[in-house]
């Protein structure tokens, strides 16, 4: 077995499970669904493996937006949105198709 972290996480596969459903999707949607499905993790974690995402080419950034609005820390915030990458091997998590199914039903 090779030295440091494996390149495989359960985690990140959660998120391609996510975005697989969610199509595209920037950090804090992805945390919030995360957290309403999965056992809970910090909000800086979903972040850091969707940057890990991102140098795995399990994830892209798909754009970049400038939003204005009356933030405690100014008056606009960049969002990154996120898409599945090349190398994403969504598995269809049954636990993730019918949060969506339930999400969907209400809309």
């Amino acid at each position: 077995m090779p030295r440091g972290r494996p390149l495989k996480s359960q985690i990140r596969q959660n998120i391609v499970e996510i975005l697989y459903f969610m199509k595209e999707g920037y950090g804090y949607d992805i945390c919030k669904v995360y957290m309403n499905i999965f056992p809970k993790v910090t909000m800086r974690s979903i972040y850091y493996h969707l940057n890990k995402g991102i140098n795995t080419k399990e994830f892209k950034i798909s754009q970049v937006k400038v939003e204005q609005g009356n933030y405690s820390w100014g008056k606009t915030v960049e969002k990154t949105y996120y898409a599945l990458g090349e190398a994403a091997k969504p598995s269809i998590n049954q636990r993730v198709k019918e949060y969506f199914d339930k999400k969907n039903k209400h809309l």
